[in-house]
């Protein structure tokens, strides 16, 4: 009987946390979180020194990017994510300001103080100019490999910024982070195969079925772990970069359930939160002095 306040508290208090996540995901505030743990762990597996204005300019580039993205992508979210589409039609803009107000700051910021990765920070509007305005989500593949390789800039951005760009750790998270982009990135049409049908844009579930999608993912997931045990073993890379395992353990739990019904927070919170959730596993495992 004790107990039953407690459990009461608890139910009352999972829509509240269900809203709240919600609002993470759809105001962007999730993803640019998740954008800015790729540069956390980046840092802390390259042996930098964690500092507060690579993290900032990750975070409010992303933010400016996928602002934009979400007013550009409003029709077709209406079909495919309305809870989205509504949100977006209500503080679209206002998250577009944000963006577009960090943005400036961190492109003040790094002229300002001389950072070397001024010019990297071009690359945002490339990426939007590409993904938003020349409709290349239409070719089959290229909207999922654009995302890829605009999230694999990041580890190469904090490379720049650190003046250490051609180390090969750097260049392997690089390459780790827009495979493994990709293949979220294929992960997350599953949802939106009516829609992307609708619009007439081709994409790997609507053409080849949630199954095959699911499969494919899982294969592409084994193998980059495969890659990564290969580079560790042969002494290319350090024994920390096993911490990466736990990332594709994460993938691998999560892909199984990428049906066409999951809820956004499925998409927007568990698959886009793969970041976050390694991020958390190194920064407690470097505290611990398990990594150095």
């Amino acid at each position: 009987m004790t107990n039953q306040p407690t459990l009461t508290s608890t139910r009352r208090g999972l829509p509240a946390l269900k809203a709240a996540l919600l609002v993470a995901v759809h105001s962007n505030f999730f993803i640019s979180l998740a954008a800015t743990s790729v540069a956390v762990t980046t840092i802390v597996l390259a042996g930098f020194r964690l500092e507060v204005v690579p993290l900032f300019i990750v975070f409010t580039v992303t933010l400016f990017v996928y602002s934009v993205n979400r007013l550009t992508d409003l029709a077709e979210d209406e079909r495919n994510v309305p809870g989205r589409a509504a949100f977006t039609r209500r503080y679209g803009r206002l998250s577009l300001a944000l963006g577009v107000l960090g943005y400036l700051v961190a492109i003040a910021l790094a002229i300002a103080w001389g950072l070397p990765l001024a010019g990297f920070l071009v690359l945002p509007l490339l990426v939007v100019l590409l993904y938003s305005t020349l409709q290349l989500k239409q070719v089959f593949l290229v909207k999922n490999l654009v995302v890829g390789a605009a999230w694999g800039v990041i580890p190469l951005g904090v490379g720049v910024y650190f003046g250490d760009l051609w180390r090969l750790e750097i260049l392997f998270l690089a390459a780790h982070v827009g495979a493994m982009i990709t293949v979220a990135a294929v992960i997350f049409d599953v949802k939106d195969i009516e829609g992307d049908r609708a619009e007439g844009i081709r994409t790997v579930p609507n053409v080849y079925g949630p199954r095959a999608t699911r499969i494919v993912s899982q294969a592409a997931n084994v193998a980059v772990a495969v890659g990564v045990v290969a580079f560790v073993v042969a002494g290319a890379l350090p024994a920390s970069f096993l911490v990466l395992l736990s990332f594709h353990g994460y993938v691998g739990g999560y892909v199984p359930f990428a049906t066409p019904e999951r809820t956004p927070l499925f998409y927007g919170f568990v698959v886009d939160g793969e970041h976050v959730f390694l991020a958390v596993v190194v920064l407690t495992l470097e505290l611990l002095g398990v990594l150095g």
